[in-house]
């Protein structure tokens, strides 16, 4: 089994709803372990020359770069935005067991074939 970098993948959306919507989608189709929903906060911006603000809620998604793409497909064809913020960072450290549990639950189905359940 070769190595799988493990990525925390942030993004906004517009509300709570829409943001579990998202996330318990981006799990159940294993493109993501988990996926922390932060309270809201205050965002400020430039958006075509003007500055916004917006209220937003952040997530946190965990992932591995084998299912990135996937992910950041599934992001932009279900987020609200018109231009979504999905910025991945790579894992450099973190518990063995825990980057493990992440790699294993974002295996693609046809990856898990005579793998426990």
């Amino acid at each position: 089994m070769r190595p799988v970098t493990i990525l925390l993948v942030l993004t906004n959306l517009p509300d709570r709803p829409s943001a579990e919507a998202l996330a318990r989608e981006l799990v159940e189709a294993r493109l993501a372990a988990c996926v922390n929903i932060l309270p809201s906060c205050h965002s400020v911006y430039r958006w075509h020359a003007a500055i916004e603000t917006a209220e937003e809620v952040p997530l946190l998604i965990k992932t591995s770069s084998e299912r990135y793409a996937a992910l950041e497909a599934a992001i932009r064809s279900h987020h609200p935005y018109e231009l979504p913020e999905v910025i991945a960072l790579p894992v450099r450290h973190g518990l063995p067991d825990y980057l493990a549990w992440v790699a294993d639950s974002t295996s693609a189905p046809d990856d898990l074939q005579g793998l426990p359940r």
